[in-house]
């Protein structure tokens, strides 16, 4: 990475980039959104993206998007929930979060509901599931993804689902990398055809910075960025 670049000018590359590759594949370009993830970067490099025109922002952990939601109170920055979530941070996400991507099981969903009903607020989601066999990722099994979305549509009203998430298996292969964003695009599609009521699934969450060329050309919305708009993680957040 250039010593001398800046988020922004990251920033700039990596839309010229997303437009190139959407087209490529047969998609206009702005049809990839860009999700600067920032866990462990610091309140300044935020600031900075948000200079540069980006509102979202991806983080790992809830108590980092509580504490950021109130550092940076100042600012149109929204929270984005991408990691494993335990039931018993639900109250930080339900509070501070406008979005959680790795809704993955139905007592997480039902911990989400009863904490937006005491907000008196929604939240949009999306369903995590696992598209690769390694044990460390999280994520719905894919045989039990269209009795979950039964299951969110009739339980938590609350939770509005927008798409899916996966993240791809971690293989210097690109074709088993490219299998598992298939997969997702695959499992939507199948899905889309259920029809279930109060079900969108228009967004599909796929690819980060070392993949997500692959990711678009298997149909992914929505890229998730850190390293490659933020620089070398100095796993030192705030």
């Amino acid at each position: 990475m250039n010593a001398v670049s800046t988020i922004a000018t990251r920033i700039a590359h990596i839309r010229k980039r997303l437009d190139a590759l959407a087209v490529e594949a047969g998609r206009p370009p702005g049809s990839v959104a860009l999700l600067p993830v920032s866990k462990t970067f610091g309140e300044a490099a935020v600031r900075e993206a948000l200079a540069a025109g980006m509102t979202r922002f991806g983080e790992n952990k809830a108590q980092d998007i509580r504490d950021r939601a109130a550092a940076l109170a100042d600012t149109p920055a929204q929270w984005v929930m991408i990691g494993h979530l335990q039931t018993n941070k639900a109250r930080d996400i339900a509070r501070h979060a406008s979005e959680i991507q790795s809704l993955d099981r139905p007592d997480l969903a039902m911990a989400l509901e009863r904490r937006l009903q005491a907000e008196d607020r929604g939240l949009d989601a999306l369903v995590q599931v696992k598209t690769s066999n390694e044990p460390g990722k999280s994520g719905l099994d894919p045989a039990e993804l269209e009795d979950f979305l039964r299951f969110v549509a009739r339980e938590t009203p609350r939770l509005r689902v927008r798409g899916l998430m996966t993240l791809a298996v971690n293989d210097t292969d690109p074709r088993a990398v490219r299998a598992c964003f298939r997969r997702l695009r695959e499992l939507r599609d199948a899905m889309q055809e259920k029809a279930i009521p109060g079900i969108r699934l228009e967004r599909l969450s796929m690819g980060m910075s070392g993949d997500y060329a692959l990711a678009v050309a298997e149909g992914s919305t929505e890229v998730r960025i850190g390293s490659a708009i933020f620089g070398d993680r100095s796993y030192n957040p705030m």
